[in-house]
């Protein structure tokens, strides 16, 4: 438990907006052929009693709390702590745990994992049904992952996030990072990943555990936070147009309508006696039929922008 408040305490430290458990009760969620495993697991369970300290220390920081559960009775107690409730990759099929979840009416995030569309699909539509029901409106994202642990970056197959977020447009996508380092879970960013998940150790050689040299610690979880943060600036709304930056560049760059060589004063103007110079505060490109036909009120040097008064009314 000790451990488990210092990732509380580190993870706000590093800027993240939220820390996630797993919540457990090892005899119901694995079979008891693997007794070496099973021990090890219950090494790691968590009392719910804890499980609601941990809640009120990760709000105290400013942290969303969330959580993982194994189980249906893991599932209904987490209801009362966590302001969201995460299914695990493997769990994305376990039909009575995502409704006792959806039941609960709390922000849901499902991770995708070993699931094609049509199992992805009827996930969502399962819990939009339990909703709808019990005239809940909830929020329900999706998160990329490869259960592989480390996944092989040749295959975190980023590109399923732009899949996701077309075939669920109602959905949050998000991604849930396994490879090793930070990379894959910044280009998640990028490419339009709203959740990002990322496995978190007080330190990598804090025990034998793999997870531990393979998760981020404080400090790459807080470079992770810092670079999400660069790349969520720089993605911007996505709206076309000027900025502000730009707004001042707009003339300096544009186009006029110039003479293309000295013109005398009465000439009438031609398509051979015009270019299109910087900058764009004359006749813009596409106003050429304002000018040409048109006499000259007054001569003109080479270069000079054609302007309105240069040119005889009527």
């Amino acid at each position: 438990m000790g451990a488990a408040r210092e990732l509380v305490d580190r993870a706000a430290e590093t800027g993240a907006d939220a820390v996630k458990f797993q919540t457990f009760i090892t005899e119901k969620f694995t079979a008891p052929t693997d007794p070496a495993r099973i021990e090890r697991l219950k090494q790691f369970q968590l009392s719910f009693d804890q499980f609601s300290e941990l809640a009120e220390r990760a709000r105290a920081k400013g942290l969303m709390f969330f959580s993982t559960p194994l189980d249906l009775d893991s599932a209904r107690f987490l209801a009362t702590v966590v302001d969201a409730v995460k299914i695990a990759s493997g769990d994305n099929t376990f039909w009575p745990l995502i409704e006792c979840c959806a039941d609960s009416g709390k922000p849901m995030i499902i991770s995708t994992g070993i699931s094609g569309e049509a199992e992805i699909r009827e996930a969502v539509d399962r819990v939009s049904a339990r909703w709808t029901l019990a005239g809940i409106t909830g929020d329900l994202a999706l998160l990329h992952c490869i259960v592989s642990y480390p996944a092989p970056a040749e295959q975190a197959n980023l590109g399923a996030i732009a899949a996701l977020k077309a075939a669920f447009p109602n959905q949050t996508v998000g991604y849930s990072d396994h490879t090793m380092g930070l990379d894959a879970a910044v280009i998640a960013v990028a490419m339009g990943a709203r959740v990002i998940e990322k496995h978190f150790t007080l330190a990598n050689d804090y025990s034998d555990f793999r997870d531990h040299q393979l998760s981020a610690n404080p400090t790459d979880m807080a470079d992770l936070v810092r670079r999400i943060r660069a790349v969520e600036a720089m993605t911007g709304t996505g709206a076309l147009g000027t900025m502000d930056c730009e707004r001042d560049l707009v003339t300096p760059v544009r186009r006029s309508i110039a003479a293309a060589r000295d013109l005398p004063a009465g000439h009438v103007l031609t398509i051979d006696d015009i270019v299109w110079l910087r900058p764009g505060d004359g006749f813009p490109p596409g106003g050429e039929d304002a000018v040409l036909a048109r006499r000259l009120t007054s001569a003109l040097a080479s270069g000079d922008l054609i302007r309105p008064d240069h040119l005889e009314q009527g």
